[in-house]
């Protein structure tokens, strides 16, 4: 993955999933999650749902040049870890983290 071009990597079941936040996907997400903007992204995912973390993730992984919808997203093999640390990657690497994070991960149990 190219971190300096914002990309973060998911591996699911043996394959390489490229994330990207374009500025298609940060669309996608204010409007999946329902945010009136970006700002809103940090305090929403703090108390994220399965079906959120679905949204942005298919959201990036669009970005990413995977045509996958938030259906597609849930029955990723992978773990849930692993699907945090490649949003949270990917919004560290766009130079967003402050959007994506509250002092640590959006997401509990992650740092």
């Amino acid at each position: 993955m190219n971190r300096a071009r914002g990309e973060a990597a998911l591996e699911a079941g043996g394959r390489q999933y490229r994330l990207l936040l374009t500025l298609g996907a940060l669309a996608e997400i204010e409007d999946g999650l329902g945010l009136d903007d970006l700002s809103q992204v940090g305090a929403r995912l703090a108390h994220t749902r399965a079906a959120d973390l679905a949204i942005v993730a298919a959201a990036l992984l669009r970005g990413g040049g995977h045509d996958m919808c938030p259906a597609e997203v849930l029955r990723l093999p992978c773990d849930l870890g692993a699907l945090v640390r490649g949003v949270t990657g990917a919004f560290e690497a766009a130079g967003l983290q402050g959007e994506a994070k509250e002092n640590a991960s959006p997401f509990p149990g992650q740092s």
